[in-house]
């Protein structure tokens, strides 16, 4: 186990470029099981997370070669299913959320796939019945049993019209996979239509499939019987966009972020915007300049500000702990509603243990009132209970005074890329050793 010793109060300056879109690549590394011919796929973060995806697959026998750290060529013409049923896969597979999204490509293409208990970040129940539902309905039968796993099983996938009782992100792209090589048309409505999924569909039309509607909550999947090879860039992780501009303004400090995707990033700028901070959008870079204080708006009838989460194209949920912690300094107040998980603010008392004005109302909402400066969070020793508040905790420690440690940081290697180093050449004091 390794930890972050860190010592706060620096101001940072330089350029950052974010890393390939984590949520995006666990959907895009399972989407080359969908073909027997090569697939190229650049711009890969090398995370935890993703790797062990990348692991995984290499298990099943898929051909994996590493040009370099962030590209890779993926060829799954000898894939061995009898893998699915072994201990080795259901251990690994059970440590790693995205793993469930290889069931939708090995159902659609090998008639049979084993969805594993989920692991990942432990924020709350995260059902996935809009899976398993909507690959019923593919003509999927399930089969549970008492290990955990569901085995799911079909004699060949038909096309089906589903509305899907909520627009899960994973959902969608697990339904999508399978529906590309189903008989017939899908149709998919009240789909999840985030930049992620919209670079799969434009990723599996690339490799032969007919998918209409992309960017809309509707779906129309005609299916083809057999897909190609193809090569695909991934965006920047938007997160680590969003993570960037709340350092750069809880450390009073002056940042570029380069090559930020801003045409893919939705409300997310606008968010930040509300609480004060200044940015300089050039190009496909954002500009986050030194800024002694922040206001945080006001809602036009005088009302205190909110920022809750809502499916795309609304703010995502994965950047509502940024929001928390870089509203600490801030002029003002805002009310953030964490509205799909209920666990996720829970890292709240070590930021009030720092000295951070924060009222936790209940499970999903809490008030920050902002420090305007006045004093600074002092460092302390916390552990990161998730990949988001991680880095949340870690801002906190860099914009404090004296020294913080932060254990269990490999839930936030499981999401950021070397970031240590890559802080570091900012100018921030951060050093990684073991507990």
């Amino acid at each position: 186990m390794s930890i972050f010793e860190v010592t706060g109060g620096n101001k940072l300056s330089g350029e950052i470029t974010p890393q390939g879109a984590k949520n995006e690549a666990l959907q895009i590394i399972s989407a080359v099981l969908l073909t027997a011919e090569e697939v190229r796929v650049n711009n890969i973060p090398d995370i935890v997370d993703v790797n062990l995806l990348i692991e995984l697959l290499a298990e099943l026998n898929v051909k994996i070669n590493r040009l370099n750290a962030n590209t890779c060529t993926f060829k799954a013409d000898d894939v061995n299913v009898d893998y699915l049923a072994s201990n080795e896969f259901h251990k690994k597979s059970a440590r790693l959320r995205g793993s469930i999204m290889l069931v939708g490509p090995l159902l659609a293409r090998f008639k049979k796939a084993y969805l594993p208990k989920p692991g990942g970040d432990k924020i709350g129940r995260r059902r996935l019945d809009t899976h398993i539902i909507g690959l019923q309905k593919l003509n999927a039968n399930i089969i549970y049993n008492d290990s955990g796993f569901v085995t799911l099983e079909t004699r060949g996938l038909k096309g089906a019209y589903m509305l899907l009782d909520e627009p899960s992100v994973t959902g969608t792209a697990n339904i999508l996979m399978a529906a590309v090589l189903a008989q017939g048309t899908t149709t998919i409505y009240n789909a999840a239509c985030e930049p992620y999924i919209q670079q799969l569909c434009k990723m599996l039309n690339a490799m032969g499939a007919s998918i209409q509607g992309i960017g809309s909550n509707l779906l129309i999947i005609n299916g083809v019987s057999s897909l190609h090879g193809t090569a695909h860039t991934m965006l920047s992780d938007m997160i680590e966009v969003g993570s960037f501009i709340g350092l750069a303004a809880m450390t009073q400090s002056d940042i570029l972020i380069k090559n930020a995707g801003v045409a893919a990033l939705g409300v997310i700028p606008e968010k930040f915007q509300q609480l004060g901070i200044q940015m300089h959008i050039k190009g496909d870079d954002i500009h986050v300049p030194a800024q002694e204080y922040y206001e945080i708006q006001k809602f036009l009838d005088g009302g205190v500000l909110t920022i809750y989460d809502h499916p795309w194209p609304g703010f995502t949920p994965d950047l509502l702990s940024i929001v928390l912690v870089t509203a600490i300094q801030a002029r003002g107040s805002v009310l953030v509603h964490q509205k799909m998980f209920e666990s996720r603010l829970f890292f709240v008392d070590k930021l009030i243990e720092m000295g951070a004005q924060i009222i936790l109302c209940d499970p999903h909402r809490a008030v920050v009132i902002g420090l305007e400066r006045e004093t600074q969070l002092r460092g302390i020793t916390m552990s990161s209970p998730d990949i988001r508040a991680g880095v949340a905790l870690l801002i906190a420690a860099l914009s404090a005074q004296g020294k913080s440690t932060i254990q269990n940081i490999e839930q936030i290697d499981r999401g950021y890329q070397n970031i240590d180093d890559r802080l570091r050449k900012l100018g921030a004091d951060i050093v990684r050793s073991a507990n």
